[in-house]
């Protein structure tokens, strides 16, 4: 009987179920951007939400849990527009935390897909790692698969992780669906030929495979790889070293994409419902068919694919950009953009292809209906900005770097290069073709084919085309792009950038801090402001020491403080540390590695030495002001989401004693009406006096509980959780995980003013505000400044707006009659001139000193005698403001007989110890003697006379 074809929501959710019934917490996408684990640029698998629990570092809520989890990996952009590669995908998955373990997962997957989603059994090939005979034993004798369908391969295949640097990792099996021998590659290899040559490969020893299709097959489409299941046994640390973990855990991952494929008996995922709404929208902008011409298949794929990616991104916050997170989504938007240009779209249309995938997902994925406006707004400006990226710099790609190349093909070896390039048919700029000409005089002629990585640098830096996009274009045109070469100059310029923000002064802490085998400092300072305590170690420039002197600086670690260490974009805390002996005065704290408090500061009287007992004080003053606008700062970022939307998250602060800064994404500049009613907002809930409170729980129970968390932070255990309530109707305003500082109740802010908005790189904005007494003072100044303009005014405050209008009404007006007065007298002064005309030799020549009180004037007088003797060449100068001015104006006449304005320029700007330029019909020149200005007037002539 023929199996009846699923949706993918049908499948979804009998997925769902299935777990659910065998006791399993279904626990909703995360974000494609990973929480508190800045190891990863994006969300890549299944179990990277996970990860904590399976690193023991967190307790889960359930050892059984399920997901569908959002996935984003950046390892095939450039092979999406074939039928297979994706870039976002969804994972559903089934995961045991010290559960269960091979048995058991085995068991779910081969009843998930047989039993569930009715998959023929003897339509599956099944793989294991060659040392994993549990794994093998358990599929051949429980489940059923005879030995010519079980194969073993090696670490390149069948060992999973870690995702990223360091995480968790182990041996996994894998489920292979058979689509038939006509989509192979040749009869099959035998187990036992296949263990052959994996044994081989896995010992590091060369292998030249024979002919035969196998499971895990590069060179045919046999075989789709439906789940994984990883046996998840070991950590891998930073260095590549794994230990066991805790306990043994199950993580398994079945593309969503992949099995509706297989389920929806289509030929690829771009013909399942998961795309065909999409391709359907893409098919009505273009009017073409997708299943016709091949290229046209290729670029609808990676429009309907990247589009698909880009709405994802951006619904959890990416915003385009020229590093990490927003470097990958400026990259796929613009390589979607490129594409549609292809299909022949002229005019913005990634919008559209937004709203298709927003209502093909937004049952499932509501954020993406709730954030439409945003994502819009996001994929239209970039979709703008790219559009004049194309339309300067592919001209300089196509026209210019590629024809200079064409041409020095046909180049003899005795024409320069520089008269070559600069003909009409290269388009190049002269400050760009100037840097490459070093570069185009050492081509061979084998690397007139090759872009060099500067050429690919220029079109990046100036122009922001993608290096990828470039390699994709240069492609199509038979060149080879020189990506190594690129990234070498992007790493200069990186040095550079290094070399011009470095810093000295630091203190260098010689010798290894490990050695001095100190503890974990405790920090206090949440619940008091002085404590008793012990000096543990004293560090200077010079390594560690026994004591410190007076006025000697350096820095003190005690066993207990009260001190707040920078963190979080909070300041560190200042106050004192009292010896026996002597006082420190702390002016900073920091961490100095992870676990241990540093006090930056200076001995200000007698002595302190290791061991001493100590009582440190932090500077109250100091503490209330970073509490307070610590507190602030989390109701902007609260009023922001409520202004501006959901899609707005912290991106960075710096939290100081006297003011705040906040970075959050955002695609444009705010309004003042939006900042006008965010500072509202934040002074409406200070005067509401809401309840702070802070809690502890671990770090995945805060996120489900709506808090708030900064991505790019690492987070242990347990996570204390800042909540802003109302202390009558218990309505949240702000919840955020922080490790901060902050007061206890909203109220005692005082006033909160918010003094700018701008911009911090693409999709990022800052505002700066300041709060309590500072805000008061800044205030109390404004209202003593308009009380003295007032007065200047001689008018009320109530009054002084109409009065300044009107005194700019006046000054408009006296500027406007000022400026027809010189006007009338330019004119009066060049009409004078035309009384002092020489005729030299068929030139009418006028040369003299005049006065202008600036260049605009020195022409217009040119273009009244231009006017009025057509046939004349024109040298005025004039001390304009201290400075000597010359401008000559050259008429056609005086051209023919091989005059020139700049020439003449250049010539009387060295008089008076200057230059000039300019073009050949007007010039101009400067210099530092106004004295010599006479000169220029009689060089002038001789000049002329010495020209004829």
């Amino acid at each position: 009987m023929r199996r009846s074809v699923l949706k993918s929501s049908k499948i979804r959710e009998s997925y769902i179920k299935y777990f659910e019934n065998q006791g399993h917490v279904n626990e909703p996408s995360a974000s494609l951007i990973p929480s508190g684990d800045p190891t990863l640029l994006f969300t890549s698998a299944g179990m990277v939400p996970f990860k904590a629990y399976f690193m023991g570092e967190q307790v889960p809520p359930s050892t059984r849990m399920t997901s569908i989890q959002k996935s984003f990996r950046t390892t095939d952009i450039d092979e999406v527009g074939d039928h297979k590669h994706l870039t976002f995908f969804e994972m559903l998955g089934n995961f045991s935390f010290g559960d269960y373990f091979k048995e058991e997962s085995i068991t779910y997957a081969w009843e998930v897909c047989t039993k569930v989603f009715g998959l023929n059994p003897d339509k599956f090939y099944i793989t294991v790692h060659l040392d994993d005979d549990e794994a093998y034993d358990y599929w051949h004798h429980t489940i059923g698969i005879p030995i010519d369908r079980l194969y073993r391969y090696g670490n390149k295949d069948n060992w999973w992780g870690p995702a990223g640097e360091e995480g968790p990792t182990g041996p996994c099996s894998e489920l292979h669906y058979d689509t038939g021998a006509v989509k192979g590659c040749g009869d099959l290899l035998s187990v036992d030929e296949l263990t052959g040559y994996e044994t081989l490969e896995n010992e590091g020893k060369t292998v030249e495979w024979g002919l035969g299709c196998h499971p895990n097959c590069d060179n045919c489409e046999r075989f789709v790889e439906l789940w994984n299941l990883v046996f998840t046994q070991f950590y891998q640390d930073i260095d590549g070293q794994r230990t066991n973990l805790p306990s043994p855990n199950i993580d398994t991952g079945m593309g969503l994409e992949r099995v509706t494929a297989v389920l929806q008996d289509k030929s690829n995922v771009y013909e399942t419902d998961l795309f065909s709404p999409i391709i359907n929208s893409i098919e009505d902008l273009t009017g073409s068919k997708y299943g016709g011409e091949e290229s046209t298949d290729y670029s609808i794929r990676v429009v309907a694919e990247h589009g698909r990616a880009a709405t994802f991104l951006i619904g959890d916050g990416v915003i385009p950009g020229n590093e990490g997170r927003g470097y990958v989504l400026r990259r796929i938007i613009r390589r979607a953009i490129r594409h549609g240009r292809l299909l022949g779209l002229t005019d913005p249309f990634m919008t559209v292809i937004a709203r298709a995938v927003a209502d093909n997902f937004g049952d499932i994925y509501p954020e993406l209906l709730e954030q439409s406006n945003f994502i819009s707004d996001v994929i239209s400006n970039e979709e703008e900005r790219f559009g004049l990226a194309l339309q300067n710099g592919l001209p300089i790609l196509e026209n210019g770097f590629m024809t200079a190349r064409k041409l020095l093909e046909t180049r003899s070896s005795n024409s320069p290069i520089i008269e070559l390039l600069n003909s009409e048919e290269v388009k190049i700029p002269d400050a760009i073709l100037s840097r490459l000409i070093p570069v185009y005089e050492g081509l061979s002629k084998e690397d007139l084919k090759v872009l060099s990585g500067l050429e690919i640098f220029i079109l990046y830096d100036t122009y922001g085309f993608p290096p990828e996009l470039t390699a994709e274009i240069c492609e199509t045109h038979d060149f080879v792009a020189d990506i190594d070469g690129f990234n070498k100059e992007m790493e200069a310029q990186r040095s550079v950038a290094r070399n011009t923000d470095a810093f000295t002064g630091s203190m260098a802490i010689d010798g290894d801090i490990d050695s001095l085998d100190l503890p974990s400092t405790t920090f206090l300072g949440y619940e008091m402001t002085e404590t008793e305590t012990e000096v543990l170690a004293i560090l200077t420039d010079n390594g560690a020491q026994p004591a410190l002197n007076e006025n000697e600086t350096g820095k003190i670690v005690l066993a207990d403080t009260v001190f707040y260490a920078e963190g979080g974009g909070q300041v560190g805390d200042k106050g004192y540390i009292k010896g026996p002996a002597g006082v420190f005065q702390v002016i900073d704290t920091k961490v100095l590695i992870a676990g241990i408090t540093e006090h930056v500061g200076k001995v200000i009287s007698g002595q302190i030495k290791i061991s001493d007992a100590a009582i440190c004080q932090i500077d109250l003053f100091h503490r209330q002001g970073t509490s307070t606008n610590h507190s602030a700062t989390h109701m902007i970022h609260a009023a922001l989401r409520d202004i501006l939307g959901t899609h707005v998250k912290q991106a960075g602060s710096l939290v100081t004693a006297d003011r705040l800064r906040f970075d959050f994404s955002h695609i444009g500049p705010m309004k003042a009406e939006e900042i006008q009613r965010t500072q509202r907002l934040v002074n409406e809930k200070v005067r509401s006096n809401l309840d702070l409170t802070v809690n502890e729980s671990s770090y995945t129970d805060a996120l489900a509980g709506g808090a708030l968390a900064f991505f790019d932070e690492r987070y242990g255990e347990n996570v204390r959780v800042v909540s802003m309530s109302d202390n009558q109707s218990g309505e949240r305003f702000s919840v955020e995980v922080c490790g901060g500082t902050h007061l206890s109740a909203s109220g005692e802010i005082g006033t909160v003013l918010i003094l700018g908005e701008s911009g911090v790189g693409s999709g990022m904005r800052r505002v700066e505000a300041i709060t309590g007494q500072q805000a008061e003072s800044l205030m109390i100044a404004k209202f003593n400044l308009l009380d003295v303009i007032a007065a200047k005014f001689q008018s009320p405050v109530s009054e002084l707006e109409s009065r300044i209008e009107n005194f700019m009404e006046e000054r408009d007006s006296l500027r406007h009659s000022l400026e027809n007065l010189q006007k009338e007298a330019t004119r009066s002064q060049a009409e004078g001139l035309l009384e002092h005309v020489q005729d030299m030799g068929g030139i009418k020549l006028i040369s003299t000193i005049v006065d202008a009180n600036s260049v605009d004037e020195l022409r217009t007088m040119c273009d009244s005698i231009r006017n009025a003797i057509h046939d004349v060449l024109i040298v005025l100068a004039s001390n304009i403001s201290g400075s000597p001015v010359v401008v000559v104006m050259c008429s056609d006449r005086a051209k023919e007989k091989g005059f020139r304005a700049n020439d003449m320029a250049l010539h009387l700007g060295k008089i008076i110890e200057g230059g000039g330029g300019g073009t050949s019909d007007f010039a101009q020149a400067g210099g530092k003697r106004t004295d010599l200005l006479p000169s220029v007037i009689d060089t002038s002539i001789e000049y002329i006379k010495a020209q004829l």
